[in-house]
């Protein structure tokens, strides 16, 4: 029984404590699984390839319906002066309105509210395309529709709100998505943004700012989170967050500053202040107080966008690291034939093959329904702008001096301007964008490990009630003798999977090792107890040797399907992105249960109380005088 109590105070904000972080972040989880999970099986140390393989197929009708849009995005593309946009930090209006008539703005709008009614691989696939040109172009249209106004509505919003918001995106209505404060980012227990109710319930009343708000510059829409009054709940109070559809010409919306960025020069991203602005009740999406939930549901399908650009950067990086190491001629020969550069071209072909592959299999497992893709997209998420970057940076390295050096400096000395030096600081926000990797492994593990915690967690929790002890001790009994020695014999260590050819190999090694990483979360467990949520460095470690299991196994189902309609030689690309993923694996389990974990700890706790300080010294640094602020 929850009971409403007053609103949030307004005065000097107190940090939440660890303890009521925790509460607004599990009462945001969604805790059901109502639909399978491959990579939840897995963790759970049981290999279901069933739920990936076949790999899903394109439906031919909706690429067919797509093609027309692709081929108009294409055709401007080309066009386009990304440099220019990079030098000027402007999108030029022009090229916003074509967007906007060809329908950029609404690609999965459905066509009943004027959209292109596109399906989500479709749009992932036009997003790829426009982010192996221009960043800063991906970061507008993305930004928009992944987690702009579109998605949640389509998930969440009202047939009377469809109706008034639909159109108006679908005309080219530019839309932001405002979450992030300046003391809340990943811990929205922190929020301070207020909607207080009016006196007479039709309205409410939104104060607060909201920082790194994409599109905020532009946007004529907002879904803006804010704290409504807390409710009490079994005697308790309990923070509740809302999210509204805000106008921007709403009385009291204002841009107050446009942040500027290392990459993505062209990105309208701002500091957005909202004062006494009046919303109608109507504005709220989905229901009071269901507003993080909202977030964190948009953030599992925006999340799919993302991997497919970080793949299209991968395909852009190794067509330029192929050519050039072709034409540059070194001691007597193409770089590309000296084995340190080969070996780099090597692990890029194969791994921007593996990209793809995680990629499409999340987007068309989602496009499919009856399929819960909300670990599969954040290893997605994690995995490809984690391995991405490293291909960035192997092709700047390729390239040498002409990779660091500016495209309109290598243009001006007679040289084709390729703008590395531009793709490696628009590519770097990838791995902080739409959560860091660190927020990702967090959110990984949490899951991870759900079914352990709802299983035999209060037999370790010395807060736990007898009752609850009794009643755990049940559920152990009932549950693990059978699992356990289930992940101890299984399919992989017989002759399976032949219909995979050579990669058969690497499926039964990711069967046994879906196992073995299943009992080692458990003793994880075990071994650690209730301080096995401060061990991040161990969880950490399990959630990166599920990503490499999940990459493996997408790419092998994906190879498997294009030797199927003849092409062969992408079973030669899985296959040496995944002798190269076992490799990782096997390092990633030496160091399992972190032997330098403590020591590593101890030296940062040290520093931090700056035990090392003389570390320091003889530097002029970068942190500047306090004076220097504006404030």
């Amino acid at each position: 029984m929850a009971t409403t109590i007053a609103p949030p105070d307004s005065g000097a904000p107190v940090p939440a404590s660890e303890q009521e972080a925790r509460a607004v972040a599990e009462a945001a989880r969604e805790t059901e699984w109502t639909h399978p999970s491959f990579v939840r099986e897995m963790f759970l140390g049981r290999y279901r390839l069933d739920l990936i393989h076949p790999h899903p197929r394109p439906d031919p009708g909706d690429m067919v319906r797509a093609q027309p849009f692709m081929d108009r995005l294409r055709a401007l593309l080309e066009r386009i002066d990304s440099e220019e946009i990079d030098r000027t930090g402007q999108i030029p209006a022009d090229v916003v309105d074509e967007l906007r008539a060809m329908g950029a703005f609404g690609i999965k709008v459905p066509a009943e509210y004027g959209g292109l009614g596109l399906s989500p691989l479709a749009y992932v696939r036009a997003m790829a395309m426009v982010t192996s040109k221009d960043g800063s172009l991906t970061a507008m249209l993305s930004a928009s529709q992944s987690i702009g106004v579109p998605q949640p509505l389509a998930l969440f919003g009202t047939d009377e709100q469809k109706r008034r918001f639909f159109p108006r995106l679908a005309k080219g209505a530019i839309s932001a998505f405002a979450l992030t404060e300046v003391d809340a980012g990943s811990d929205p227990a922190n929020m301070t943004t207020s909607a207080v109710p009016t006196s007479d319930g039709t309205h409410y009343i939104i104060n607060g700012e909201k920082l790194w708000c994409t599109n905020g510059t532009a946007a004529e829409l907002f879904v803006v989170m804010a704290r409504t009054p807390d409710v009490l709940v079994r005697g308790k109070p309990r923070k509740q967050i809302t999210a509204f559809i805000v106008e921007r010409d709403m009385p009291g919306v204002e841009v107050v500053h446009r942040l500027r960025f290392m990459g993505l020069k062209a990105i309208e991203n701002g500091l957005i202040r909202f004062r006494d602005v009046r919303v109608p009740r109507e504005n709220i999406l989905w229901g009071e107080g269901k507003g993080l939930k909202l977030a964190l549901t948009t953030l599992n399908t925006g999340r799919l966008t993302l991997p497919a650009s970080c793949a299209a950067v991968g395909k852009a990086m190794l067509e330029v690291a192929r050519t050039w190491s072709t034409e540059r001629v070194q001691w007597g020969q193409p770089i590309g034939r000296h084995e340190a550069v080969a070996h780099k071209i090597a692990r890029m072909a194969a791994t921007t093959f593996a990209m793809e592959a995680v990629a499409e299999l999340s987007t068309l497992l989602y496009q499919g329904g009856g399929y819960d893709i909300r670990l599969e997209a954040a290893i997605a998420k994690l995995y490809n702008s984690e391995a991405g970057w490293r291909i960035v940076d192997d092709t700047l390295q390729i390239r040498g001096g002409r990779g660091y050096e500016m495209a309109e400096s290598l243009a001006r000395r007679g040289e084709r301007p390729i703008p590395i030096e531009r793709a490696m600081r628009d590519y770097r926000i990838n791995l902080i964008f739409e959560g860091s990797s660190e927020i990702m492994r967090l959110f990984i593990a949490r899951e991870a490990v759900d079914h352990h915690m709802r299983t035999a967690f209060p037999l370790v929790d010395p807060e736990s009630s007898m009752g609850e002890r009794l009643r755990a001790l049940g559920r152990v009994a009932r549950f693990y003798p059978a699992w356990y020695a289930g992940r101890l014999v299984g399919r992989g260590q017989l002759p399976s999977y032949g219909e995979f050819g050579r990669l058969a190999t690497h499926l039964r090694y990711a069967e046994r090792t879906t196992r073995r990483l299943g009992r080692a979360i458990l003793h994880a467990m075990v071994r650690f107890g209730p301080k096995l949520e401060r061990r991040q460095m161990v969880l950490f470690r399990a959630v990166d040797i599920g990503a490499e299991l999940f990459a493996m196994s997408a790419a092998c189902v994906r190879a498997q399907m294009f030797a199927q309609d003849g092409r062969a030689e992408a079973v030669t690309l899985a296959d040496v992105f995944c002798r190269e993923a076992r490799g990782r694996i096997a390092r990633t389990f030496s160091q399992l249960f972190g032997p330098d974990d403590t020591a590593l700890s101890r030296l940062a706790r040290q520093v931090l109380d700056g035990q090392h300080t003389w570390l320091e010294s003889g530097i002029v640094g970068l942190r500047g005088r306090d004076s220097s602020i504006v404030r």
